[in-house]
Formats: structure tokens, C-alpha cells, sequence
């Protein structure tokens, strides 16, 4: 009855990373080092979960990965398109995706300037990938931008001992499909291995305009022999999508939640038309060379180099736009016009970073350094106006063009020590030093009042001391752990140039002490776990109301905020066939004081101050759960093992969230539950495996939208204050059928 009444209350996964042994082969320990850098272990006191091959290749095809990781404790999703392809955004704990640490193979993914990671831009991540463990809180050291809230640390490496060869084939909803093939040649005698993947997708989204187009390629060739191993990995992700991050107007949603206006335009009569190249457009190359060495059975050296090269740029028609602000002042008597114009990006990324590891059966100690040189160019071109025409020369427009350089060094000192055989203690202390410039014009300068010449010219250095220490106590199948973090993060492209643009208040890099403690049950059928996080800032980055004079939003400094919170888990297997599993996190996102500025509308870029006190932080629900139940007919039939059956209904629920830091009920996004269903059968098919899965996403047509954004303007004749609110909906019942060939 006392687990029941557990499984009733928390009903959780629990992510179990096993931590490596001196037992293991070496040629394991070899592969795996380079990305175990910055993983937990099960001695580690940093709360986790790990998802494994098998669960991330059971997920449909049509989810990127943050989709992919929905039911892990404290994640929430959306995707602007509505459904899993396209631009997905994810927040664990609240905490989104710039302050989550995102590292593949131990090189991180995050952008250097934006401190995101795109996940359009690496397509069919989930099929290409061996696993991922996902830290919440400050975690552990990890290489790039520190983590501010989470991260995941992902990894293709991991040697098959066998051949084998796959294909998948995925149709759904929405015109979707997606073929993904792989392959691997496992490890020869000669100690040589290669494998490789390809994927191709496409779909026309949910909302108007939410197609993708995306293709990704995954190359691994390495040799393993002895004391060493040396790897060469490329990976590849190309995509074409339609733009909708501008969401659909809460008025409009009432009306037709499939609108969205990106590229609408009307003719002289009023007939309303939709450019139907309003487009982002992405490609990013990464290639990474890793030599790993061991020195014996306790000493492990990795080195890994990585270059990083993407470009790409977002296409617009634009109505009635000041000609001179795009160059083209002068060479025409009508001084506005429609356009089509594109923003265009390229950066490289260098990244070296280097590990050194010692294992005894008393103490585990890591150090290692990481440099990384990034240089990232933004400019525009014109491509036509409908005054000047196709014929005319663009070439001659000179609209914006703005660079930046940031490098970035760290080096880290990580040890875990067992003084008695149930305890053990960890110290995590880690540097980091940071160089950041930005130079030249930017996009939107000129149309608001700044005039030729004017240019952003930001140099700054930070550096950054984040220790961490804990202690971890096994008693029987009980696990205890405590630990403490402090962690700083530096602002972010958008937040410099916008500040930049507005009053120029200087903003600081942000500060988070974090302190977890947390109990963890395993038993053959029953796992459990609880966690108590405090998550304290100073300093937290967040929009106040406050616009640049481009009319972006500034964010300032808030002195004091926190997040504080309980997660509870829980899994129950009573027999092999049957699993019930789920997980819940109640929490307090606040900010001590906040005061909310509204631009007045007399386009003075004057601001009404509005004082709110103690508010909820936006886009950070207090309530989130999820349950789910498997079913594996076939799976205790030892006679017929290749015969799988598996029926699994899960559910996710998300409590009420506010799309600004006001709390105020009009800026609320209503809680939801959305259930899944998925069948799938496998079977031997003349020596291989083939296998059929169906997936029934938002089983009961539930009508949502999971974010959203807002508009204000104060009036001082009358005191009101006018609101405007967009949001993203998702989309209802959808289906996919996905079939697998193995062999």
C-alpha cells in the first residue's frame, strides 16, 4: 500500500546514468570518455535523467528532440508550426533555452551570441543520436556557455559491436513525411569502424506557412586498437521553413487559429495576398576530430577539435518601407514601397578542448581546459521594390552589416572522493574568461530615427569563477544526495544591442546559487525519487516594458528572484509487461519587486512605470505532471522474444502560465493536458526485424496554445493602458505511421 500510495502521489521516471568502473573494457572507456566529461555519474549529486537509443528511436518522427524529452520532469515544449518539426522551444524549470547548456560529443551547440540552439536547424537529431542525459540546475562543469538552469549532454560515439543496417519510413498528418536510413560496419579486427546516417523530412505544418523542408547527415569513421582511439565525426543539418515566430493574434485565433500573417499583403483593390517565400533558410556543418589516449587502466587523456560553420538568412516582403533606410535614397520620386529583402547570417566556431581523467576505487578526479574563436557577421540585402523593379541594381544598397567576435576560455577541476564505501564527496571548480565584440550598424536603426553613420561598438570581458561541491550516501537501495552551485551567465546579443539602442543602461551578467537535495529508491520493479531545489539569482536579465528605439524590448537587471521547487518521480513494474510511470514538479517562480514599464502613445519613447511587487516569472508554471502507461504483451514470452507488442498512453499537464511578469489574468495562458497514444509491433521478417508504429498525438482534440507574447501602450489623457496578445497554437488529433527495417 505505501508504494501505491507513492505511485499515486508522485508517479515518475527515473533516469539511472550508470557511472563507469575500472571493470569495464578499456576500449568502452575509450569511446565513451569524451562525452562523460561533463556527465553525472551515479556517485555524482546532480539531478538527472538519462534517455537512452532505444526510447529516443520509439519517439515519432515527426518530434525534434525537445518534443522527444516532453515527459521528463520539468519540461515544456511547444512548437510554433503546432506540431513537433520546425522551430521547437523548450524551458526545464522554467529556465529557457538560452540558459540551457546544449553539448554534442562534449563541444557545445548553443549559438555564442544568441546562447540558443535552433533546434530546426539540426533536423532528426533524436534518430542520430545514442543518448542523452539531461541535468537540471547548475549541473556539472560543462564546456561553452554555462549552464543556467539545465543541460543536456548528448553523444554519437559508442562503438556497435555487430553490423547493422537500418531504414525508417514516416508518414503522418499535415503532409508529412520522413525517411531516415542508417547504417554501421561495428568494430573490424583491425579495430576500424564507420557509420553513418541520412534523413530527409517535410511537412506543411499546421498553421499557414508552417512548412519545413530539412535534411541531415551524421558520418562517424574511427580506428580503436590498444591504449588508443581516434574519431572523425561530421554532421550535417539543412533546412527551409516557413517563418512563425510572430504567432497569431489572440482576436484572430478566435477566428481562424490555423492565420498566421507572415508575408500578407494587399493590391490596390484590397484583395489580400501572402509572399509565399517568407522564409528561414539554415545550414550548419560540424566536424569534430577526437584522439583519446589510455595510460593504463586508471589514466585516460582526450583531445577533441571541433569546427563549427553555418549560414543562412530569413526572407521578407515588407509593405510600404522608407526606401532611403534601405540604401536606395535618391534613386526614385516615390520615397516608400513594398520590398522583399533577406537578413543574412554566416559564423564559424573553433573549439579545442582537452580532458585529462585518473579513476581509483577511492577517488575519480577530471581536469580539463576548453578555447573556443567565434566569429558571427549579420547584414541585409534588397532583392526587389515594387517601385524600382526586378531590373534595377540592389547590389548598389548598403543597408546594414554588424560583426562580432567572442572567445571564450575555461578550465576545470572536477574530483569525486569516497572516504567510506557509502559516502562519497564532490568538488566541481571551474574558470571561465569571456571576450565579446560588436561592431557596425544594425537592421533596424535608420528606420527609427538614427541616421547613416551611427554603428554599435560594444567591447566587454568577464570572468567568472562557478564552484560547485555535494556529498552522496548510498544506504542499501537508497540514495542520498546535497549539493551546492554558484553560477554566472553573460547577456546575450539581443540583450546588448537592444540595450545599446535604448538608454544605454549598463546590465551585468547574471548570478544563480543553486542548492539541490534529493532521495532516490531502486528496487527490481520500483523506482522513486525526490528532489528539493532552490534556484536564487541576482542580477536575472528580464524585459521590464522598456523598448529600444527600434522597438524591441530592453531587459534590465532584476536585483533579487528565485526559483524554489519539489520534483517527485516514481516508476512501478509489476510484471515484465506492464509499467506505470510518471512525474510531478510543484514550484515558485518569482521576481521580489517588479515594476513594469508601458510606452506611452504619443511616440515620444517616453514610459508609464506601473510597480507590481511580487509577481510569477513569466512562461513558468507552478504545476507540471505527466503519467504514462506501457504495455508489453509479448515481452515475458522467452519462446518468441523477437515478437513485441507495446501500447503506451501518456499524458502531460502543464498548470497556467503568463506570458510577462505582471501576473495579471489577460496575460495568462490557461493550463493544459494533452494525452499520446502509440502502437507498436516488431517481429522477425526472414532474419531481420521489422517493425510498425502508429502515433495518435493529442488523443482527446484538445485545443491549445502553449505560448504566447504581448503588446502594451499607455494613454495619459484617459490613464488605460491598451493590450495586445499573440499566441501559438498546437495543433489538434494528428497522426503518424513510422515503419522500421533492421538488419
Amino acid at each position: 500500500m505505501k508504494k501505491k500510495a507513492l505511485l499515486i502521489a508522485a508517479l515518475s521516471v527515473l533516469g539511472v546514468c550508470a557511472a563507469a568502473q575500472n571493470t569495464e573494457p578499456i576500449h568502452e572507456r575509450l569511446d565513451s570518455v569524451v562525452v562523460s566529461v561533463s556527465r553525472a555519474g551515479k556517485q555524482t549529486p546532480v539531478t538527472f535523467n538519462s534517455v537512452g537509443k532505444d526510447e529516443l528511436g520509439a519517439s515519432s518522427a515527426m518530434n525534434s528532440l525537445p518534443m522527444t524529452l516532453n515527459l521528463l520532469p520539468s519540461v515544456v515544449t511547444y512548437n510554433e508550426g503546432g506540431t513537433g518539426l520546425g522551430n521547437s522551444a523548450m524551458t526545464i524549470r522554467g529556465s529557457k533555452g538560452s540558459q540551457i547548456n546544449v553539448t554534442l560529443n562534449g563541444i557545445t551547440l548553443n549559438d555564442a551570441e544568441s546562447q540558443e540552439v535552433f533546434w530546426v536547424n539540426i533536423p532528426a537529431l533524436s534518430s542520430l543520436i545514442s543518448n542523452v542525459q539531461v541535468q537540471r540546475g547548475l549541473g556539472t562543469s560543462a564546456n561553452g556557455a554555462g549552464a543556467f538552469g539545465a543541460s543536456l549532454n548528448m553523444n554519437t560515439a559508442f562503438v556497435g559491436v555487430q553490423p547493422q543496417v537500418r531504414a525508417d519510413f514516416s508518414g503522418g498528418s499535415y503532409n508529412t513525411f520522413i525517411t531516415t536510413l542508417s547504417g554501421s560496419t561495428g568494430l573490424t579486427d583491425k579495430g576500424f569502424y564507420g557509420s553513418a546516417a541520412y534523413s530527409s523530412g517535410t511537412t506543411d505544418g499546421y498553421i499557414r506557412n508552417a512548412f519545413v523542408q530539412s535534411r541531415s547527415a551524421f558520418v562517424a569513421l574511427g580506428w580503436l586498437r590498444g591504449n588508443n582511439s581516434l574519431r572523425l565525426t561530421y554532421l550535417m543539418g539543412r533546412q527551409r521553413s516557413g517563418i512563425t515566430w510572430d504567432g497569431i493574434d489572440l482576436e484572430q485565433y478566435s477566428k481562424d487559429r490555423r492565420y498566421n500573417g507572415a508575408g500578407e499583403y494587399y493590391d490596390e483593390l484590397g484583395n489580400v495576398y501572402y509572399y509565399d517565400n517568407q522564409t528561414d533558410n539554415y545550414a550548419q556543418h560540424h566536424l569534430q576530430l577526437n584522439y583519446t589516449h589510455a595510460f593504463g587502466e586508471r589514466l585516460t587523456w582526450s583531445n577533441t577539435v571541433n569546427y563549427t560553420r553555418g549560414d543562412g538568412y530569413d526572407e521578407y516582403y515588407k509593405v510600404n518601407r522608407k526606401l532611403v533606410n534601405y540604401g536606395l535614397g535618391g534613386v526614385s520620386q516615390v520615397s516608400r514601397s513594398d520590398m522583399v529583402y533577406q537578413k543574412k547570417m554566416d559564423n564559424d566556431l573553433w573549439v579545442f578542448n582537452s580532458s585529462l581523467r585518473y579513476r581509483s576505487s577511492l577517488v575519480d578526479v577530471t581536469g580539463g581546459v576548453n578555447l573556443s574563436h567565434y566569429r558571427g557577421g549579420h547584414w541585409g540585402e534588397v532583392l526587389w521594390t515594387k517601385v524600382l523593379g526586378e531590373d534595377f541594381d540592389y547590389s548598389r544598397a548598403d543597408w546594414y552589416r554588424n560583426n562580432a567576435v567572442k572567445l571564450d576560455g575555461s578550465a576545470f577541476l572536477r574530483a569525486e572522493y569516497q572516504p567510506l564505501s557509502f559516502l562519497t564527496a564532490y568538488l566541481d571548480l571551474q574558470y571561465r574568461g569571456i571576450r565579446y565584440s560588436l561592431s557596425g550598424p544594425d537592421d533596424d536603426w535608420l528606420e527609427y530615427g538614427a541616421v547613416p553613420g551611427d554603428v554599435m561598438d560594444y567591447r566587454r570581458t568577464w570572468n567568472f569563477f562557478n564552484p560547485r561541491a555535494g556529498l552522496t550516501a548510498h544506504f542499501g537501495p537508497n540514495k542520498l544526495y546535497v549539493s551546492a552551485a554558484f553560477g554566472h551567465r553573460e547577456p546575450g546579443r539581443g540583450d546588448i544591442k537592444e540595450n545599446i539602442k535604448g538608454e544605454d543602461n549598463p546590465i551585468r551578467p547574471e548570478k544563480m546559487l543553486d542548492v539541490e537535495m534529493g532521495w532516490q529508491y531502486e528496487s527490481p520493479g520500483f523506482t522513486a525519487s525526490a528532489n528539493l531545489y532552490l534556484m536564487e539569482y541576482w542580477d536575472m536579465l528580464l524585459e521590464t516594458g522598456r523598448l529600444s528605439s527600434s522597438g524591441y524590448a530592453i531587459k534590465e537587471n532584476m536585483p533579487r528572484s528565485w526559483r524554489r521547487g519539489v520534483e517527485l518521480a516514481a516508476a512501478w513494474e509489476p510484471v515484465r509487461w506492464l509499467k506505470l510511470d510518471g512525474n510531478a514538479t510543484l514550484s515558485m517562480n518569482r521576481i521580489a519587486d517588479y515594476t513594469a514599464y508601458v510606452t506611452i502613445d504619443d511616440y515620444s519613447g517616453r514610459t508609464h512605470p506601473v510597480s507590481y511587487g511580487e509577481t510569477t516569472m513569466l512562461m513558468s508554471p507552478s504545476v507540471i505532471g505527466m503519467a504514462r502507461l506501457s504495455l508489453s504483451p509479448w515481452k515475458g514470452i522467452a519462446s518468441n522474444s523477437l515478437k513485441t507488442t507495446t501500447l503506451t498512453l501518456d499524458g502531460k499537464y502543464v498548470g497556467k502560465q503568463f506570458i510577462d511578469n505582471t501576473m495579471r489574468e489577460q496575460m495568462a495562458i490557461p493550463a493544459y493536458f494533452v494525452a499520446h497514444l502509440t502502437l507498436s509491433h516488431s517481429f522477425d521478417w526472414d532474419g531481420r526485424v521489422l517493425g510498425i508504429s502508429v502515433y495518435v498525438n493529442n488523443i482527446f482534440n484538445h485545443l491549445y496554445y502553449a505560448s504566447g507574447w504581448r503588446w502594451e501602450a499607455y494613454n495619459e489623457a484617459s490613464g488605460t493602458i491598451t493590450t495586445g496578445v499573440g499566441v501559438y497554437p498546437q495543433a489538434p488529433r494528428n497522426f503518424c505511421v513510422k515503419m522500421s527495417l533492421i538488419f
